[in-house]
């Protein structure tokens, strides 16, 4: 390390000015093993400044170069890492922190002590030295083993000493005071040596003379001190005076205490006298009002509810430790329970008989909603029972046995009032559905006993018979019972439609009404976190329990207060679900088109029911109603799609437009219309991509079946019908097959007028098809006419077989060939005529260019042209 040292002094420090005053070893931390060194040095000329330089050895050769020098005044914190431990690690703070590791430890904590040192000579700078031991930052210049790093020239800083500006003041007029200071150095000396013996001897006599002032000062000493000892004295004396008032004033202390303690005891028991009076007196107003107070009228309910609330404060008001063993405590708190049990009594005995009236006198009204389609309001009972709503919750709180016992007697009265009035809502609802009560005998209806019940008996299918046209007769695909659908017209189905609606929107209020009540008088909470529970449970609650448990006579609520409103609910509303279901039979029964009104509507309450509250009871009860709704949707086009499988076509007649085509257009009508912004847009979807496909299906079947239309003309109106219904219906879902029917009906149409065009000119047909066969043998189009099958002379007896005249007679019996096949209700016929005389027109042109190619400057020709062809065609149009 020495021999560095001076070859860095030599090589890199000298020829800066720079002195080396201390070197360690390092590499960066973290990174690969590439050594430097950092080396402390300082200026030789002043100001000193005192750098750290950072030395690399070149990678081109043995020499050292210098890479970086920070200023030691920028040098903020040196952090050693360990203070205790031998760590080689340690951190310089600059402008950024460096990380090193030395060689070693030895050489780390020389480094550290020598830029310690520096500091605390040239700069003073506060320099934060962290995690290093006390023993390096000493000022002294260490011995041993730093001193042999450091070496003379670190001696050579030790000896000096910079002299402070008031030296150099008093040299400075020293050397005025003296001309030739400078010039003579020796006799300056000289004289500053006498001038210092002078001042030695002045200062012995002013020793000498001060002997005096000593000898006056312990004199005065001595005087003090007696002093003193006169002061000991006289507070000795005070101090036993102070001592017997002392103990006079303990005595009183302790008599004050004693006072103050009594004091304290009868202010804490007039306190809690005052807390038991304030808190277990019940006035006696109050007292009167839960013994005899009036629970018929509103003030009286008022009083009795004050009272009550009253005296709940005082039976649980909270009684400091010791009260309960006070006699009079007992006896106030008895007084108490007797007087609660006596009120809850008098109150279920009231409640109940007002229970048992609202069922008379609402029954009373029943009679004014027997003809109208509506359902009794009960907002005035619910009015004047929610008076009552606060002494409900006191029972609640206070006597819960009772409180239960209300709430099942008022699911009893309530649930025989609303199965009464629901029932017989739902019978003027089916009278109107039906029109008559003699009419819905034709569906089963009963009218004994002022009831109607719905059949549940299974339902006739309907067969489907071919015709000639479009609905010749209209046998519905749907189940339809013993009603024919000509008699179901729109404004039929429109009437169900209002009705099913307005059933719908009587009960929802009612159901909503009802709930409400029950929650704000039984102080239940509708909107609380329930754990998971069956949706569709309907408990009967016999024996009084409403999902309640005792334990040490306090009630543990086992269900959430939202599952007992919905029990409450399912009990006094328990024949709604049934009633709705036997209403929805009924409707499906009259037209099973109905279904899709019931879907549409049934959705959109159950929808609104849920973003009111998805777990209440209307909103289960209709969800389980929508299934069966749903059911009975998928019922129908299942039956559509039966119906379809099982078609029959007579074997006499033209088939023309299938009925399940047609019918399926009136379905598509239909749905379109009532589900136009429906939340259920999506099953109706799905049935479409169903019955379409069926419709496909069945007519490629009947079309393959039929004896007396031909296939194509089958396929052709019954897919061009389909296309034309999809296309003004534009139902998105059924784009890709509308697009398909297209297909189909453009495919058939080409393949009918193709087959039906090669009976006009049969023989002219089969010599050119020969001639083709002749040409694909090989043989050259020039070349035919010396075949002896197709010379010239065979072509022109060919030719003459077919003059303008047998021409327009072939076509006039196509004309009547294809009106025969074709039905009058899609009116194709001109279509097919203009398709068949384009065919016509391009096999002429196509037997011309055989004729100008292989038998060329024959001058053979057609004995009719092609304007001759259109003019046929038009004529025979117009004749028929």
């Amino acid at each position: 390390m020495t021999a560095i040292k001076h070859a860095l002094q030599r090589d890199i420090f000298t020829p800066n000015d720079e002195r080396l005053l201390s070197i360690v070893n390092v590499c960066k931390a973290g990174k690969k093993k590439r050594n430097c060194f950092l080396c402390a040095t300082v200026t030789t000329e002043r100001p000193v400044q005192v750098n750290v330089v950072k030395v690399k050895k070149s990678d081109k050769g043995d020499f050292y170069k210098r890479q970086t020098a920070w200023g030691l005044r920028d040098l903020a914190v040196v952090d050693a890492k360990d203070a205790v431990k031998e760590n080689p690690e340690f951190d310089l703070h600059f402008d950024k922190v460096y990380k090193w590791v030395a060689s070693s430890t030895v050489e780390k904590n020389t480094f550290i002590s020598c830029i310690w040192k520096l500091n605390q000579r040239y700069l003073r700078k506060k320099i934060d030295f962290i995690n290093v031991s006390s023993q390096l930052l000493e000022e002294s210049v260490p011995s041993g083993e730093n001193q042999s790093v450091t070496g003379g020239d670190e001696e050579s800083v030790d000896e000096y000493q910079e002299l402070n500006a008031r030296e150099e003041q008093d040299i400075e007029i020293m050397m005025e005071g003296c001309e030739y200071a400078i010039s003579n150095a020796e006799a300056f000396a000289e004289k500053l040596s006498r001038e210092l013996q002078v001042l030695d001897g002045a200062n012995i006599q002013s020793i000498m003379a001060s002997e005096k002032q000593v000898n006056i000062l312990m004199k005065l000493l001595d005087e003090a001190l007696k002093e003193v000892d006169q002061i000991e004295l006289k507070l000795s004396s005070y101090e036993e005076m102070l001592q017997s008032v002392k103990e006079q004033m303990d005595q009183i202390s302790e008599s004050n205490h004693l006072i103050h303690l009594s004091n304290t005891n009868n202010v804490k028991l007039l306190s809690e006298i005052e807390f038991l009076v304030n808190h277990m007196d019940l006035a006696k107003g109050h007292i009167k009002a839960l013994q005899e107070g009036d629970l018929t009228s509103s003030r009286g309910i008022e009083a009795c509810t004050n009272a009550a609330d009253a005296l709940l404060q005082c039976m649980n008001v909270a009684l400091r430790p010791g009260h309960d063993m006070l006699h009079a405590v007992k006896q106030q708190q008895q007084r108490f329970s007797d007087l609660r049990e006596q009120f809850a009594r008098r109150l279920a005995s009231h409640l109940n008989s007002v229970f048992v009236h609202q069922g008379h006198d609402q029954s009373s009204t029943l009679a004014q909603h027997s003809v109208e389609l509506t359902l009794p309001n009960h907002h005035p009972f619910h009015r004047d029972l929610l008076r009552y709503a606060k002494l409900m919750e006191w029972l609640k709180n206070t006597d819960y046995g009772k409180y239960e016992g209300l709430a099942k007697n008022y699911m009893d009265y309530l649930s025989r009032l609303y199965e009464r009035e629901i029932k017989d809502f739902f019978e003027v609802a089916k009278i109107k559905m039906t029109g008559t009560t003699r009419e819905g005998k034709k569906f089963g209806l009963h009218g004994s006993s002022g009831k109607l019940t719905g059949s549940t008996s299974s339902l006739n299918k309907l067969s489907v018979q071919s015709s000639g046209s479009r609905r010749s007769q209209s046998s519905s695909l749907l189940d339809m019972g013993n009603m024919s659908a000509s008699d179901l017209d729109v404004a039929d189905r429109t009437k169900f439609d209002k009705i099913f609606e307005q059933v719908l929107s009587e009960l929802e209020p009612l159901c909503l009404a009802e709930q409400d009540f029950i929650s704000k008088f039984f102080k239940l909470q509708q909107h609380q976190s329930i754990s998971g529970t069956t949706t569709n449970e309907a408990e009967e609650m016999d024996g009084g329990t409403l999902s309640r448990s005792y334990t040490s006579g306090v009630p543990q609520t086992i269900s959430s207060e939202k599952d007992m409103i919905r029990q409450m609910m399912t009990k006094i509303f328990r024949c709604i679900e049934p009633e709705l279901n036997n209403l929805i039979a009924l409707g499906d029964k009259i037209d099973s088109f109905n279904s899709l009104y019931m879907l549409v509507k049934m959705s959109h309450h159950v929808w609104t029911a849920q973003n009111v509250d998805p777990a209440s009871f209307l909103s289960t009860t209709l969800g389980n109603v929508l299934v069966t709704v749903k059911r009975n949707f998928d019922k129908c086009i299942s039956n559509q799609m039966k119906q379809m499988d099982e078609v029959k076509i007579s074997k006499k007649s033209k088939v023309g437009i299938l009925p399940f085509v047609a019918e399926f257009e009136e379905f598509a009508a239909l749905a379109e219309s009532i589900f136009k912004n429906a939340e259920r847009r999506g099953d109706l979807d799905k049935a479409y991509t169903k019955l379409i496909r069926a419709v496909f299906v069945s007519v490629e079947k009947v079309a393959n079946e039929s004896q007396k239309t031909p296939r194509d003309v089958v396929m052709m109106e019954n897919f061009h019908h389909i296309f034309a219904t999809l296309s003004r219906l534009k139902i998105s879902c059924l784009e890709a097959e509308k697009k398909e029917a297209k297909q189909k009906y453009t495919d058939h149409l080409q393949s009918y007028v193709i087959y039906s065009l090669g009976q006009p000119l049969e023989k002219l047909n089969h010599f050119f098809e020969g001639v083709e066969a002749r040409v694909a043998q090989g043989i050259r189009e020039e070349e035919v006419s010396y075949q002896l099958a197709f010379n010239k002379q065979e072509l022109r007896k060919v030719i003459k077989e077919y003059p303008g005249k047998e021409v327009k007679k072939g076509l006039d019996n196509l004309y009547k060939k294809v009106d025969k096949h074709l039905c009058e209700e899609e009116n194709l016929l001109q279509v097919v005529w203009h398709s068949m005389q384009d065919e016509f027109i391009r096999q002429y042109k196509h037997f011309e260019g055989l004729i100008a190619r292989c038998y060329p400057g024959s001058g053979i020709t057609m004995e009719f042209t092609i304007q001759d062809i259109l003019d046929y065609c038009s004529s025979i149009a117009q004749s028929h």
